[in-house]
């Protein structure tokens, strides 16, 4: 049985700095439609915090908080409330990877070890490019990794819970998804910019495309506005189990806002940080080594909605944490939806959702 939440937006007004700038009278039923349809998911999975936003051509139309970000004390999600949003960090970190390329200082084709010489080499060549795209043969998560509670001092201390694996097969012959790619790909980065991956990332990301409420995620930090995480076993909610991400900040590892999602999302694809063909590199699908589409640019991941348009994405598994995110560049619309629970299926719902918005954008 779903837990009856209310609208935690709807109980009293956000903070006006933080809120979301109102919408105009054409998005009225697709804001009605929407919350109709967070209400309905939260009640059939059980989820106990949900934070939304959409943005149409550049602007926030629309945000809100659903439900409850601390259970215990009766907290409300709000839309400034941080929330784990797991693999989106890789859309994110795709921008350092630009940024540097477009510095010429990161060459995509290059081999890993001309970035990061303490990766043991392979049979066969690896890049960043492979890597980044899942078609390295870098090998996922295995038993319990995924809850590691072992907090890791760098980047490269990342590094050594699969440096020594054998590659799954041979490079760019397959496409098989791998998080600890991104920990690779976060020491490329460093090494290419000659700087701290998380302070390249503040310095050149996070703080040109104005992103206030998105952060890594600092277990031993007081951060403000981060919510609870919670899972769902057997039928009932509890606490999630306690995580560190430290070893996965750019596959994994950061806590943002579903409004600080969509203006990254705007932001990209309104070349604010990168040139257009950098953006379109990032966003295009990589193929297998037999001509293969992947689904999988550098980053982002690339499907079409019901009406066939052309959407670029991600999404995100967390422990305690669910994100669904996604821009249809040709609409320009940008939707993306946190939950503070691990394993919330979204299904269609972001692409409905981009949909009643751009079709009122466009009456």
């Amino acid at each position: 049985m779903g837990l009856a939440l209310p609208n935690a937006g709807s109980a009293q007004p956000a903070p006006s700095s933080l809120s979301a700038t109102p919408a105009s009278e054409p998005y009225s039923a697709a804001i009605d439609s929407t919350e109709a349809l967070i209400d309905s998911l939260m009640a059939a999975q059980g989820i106990p915090g949900v934070t939304a936003a959409v943005g149409v051509h550049g602007r926030i139309v629309w945000s809100d908080g659903f439900g409850y970000a601390d259970l215990e004390n009766r907290v409300p999600v709000w839309p400034h409330t941080k929330m784990r949003i797991g693999s989106v960090s890789k859309a994110l970190t795709s921008v350092a990877v630009g940024r540097l390329v477009e510095a010429g200082t990161l060459d995509l084709d290059a081999p890993v070890q001309a970035y990061v010489p303490s990766f043991p080499e392979k049979r066969d060549t690896i890049t960043t490019r492979l890597v980044a795209g899942h078609l390295a043969g870098v090998r996922h998560y295995r038993n319990d990794e995924f809850l590691s509670k072992k907090h890791y001092s760098s980047v490269e201390a990342g590094l050594e819970i699969f440096e020594a694996d054998t590659l799954l097969y041979e490079p760019g012959t397959e496409y098989s998804y791998s998080s600890y790619g991104w920990n690779l790909v976060s020491a490329v980065v460093e090494g290419a910019a000659e700087q701290p991956f998380l302070s390249y990332m503040r310095e050149h990301v996070i703080r040109p495309l104005r992103l206030r409420n998105t952060v890594a995620d600092h277990v031993d930090s007081l951060i403000t506005n981060r919510t609870d995480y919670y899972v769902r076993e057997d039928g009932a909610l509890r606490n999630a189990p306690y995580v560190d991400n430290s070893y996965k900040w750019a596959g994994g590892g950061y806590l943002s806002t579903a409004e600080d999602l969509v203006r990254f999302g705007h932001g990209v694809f309104q070349g604010n940080v990168l040139d257009p063909k950098t953006v379109a590199v990032l966003t295009t699908s990589q193929r297998t080594s037999g001509g293969e589409p992947t689904g999988y640019g550098i980053g982002w991941q690339i499907g079409t909605d019901a009406s066939g348009r052309r959407t670029v994405g991600h999404g995100g598994g967390s422990v305690g944490g669910s994100t669904a995110f996604i821009t249809i560049p040709s609409a320009n619309v940008v939707v993306a939806i946190i939950s503070n629970m691990s394993g919330v299926d979204y299904d269609d719902l972001p692409t409905r959702i981009a949909q009643l918005f751009r079709e009122a954008a466009s009456r």
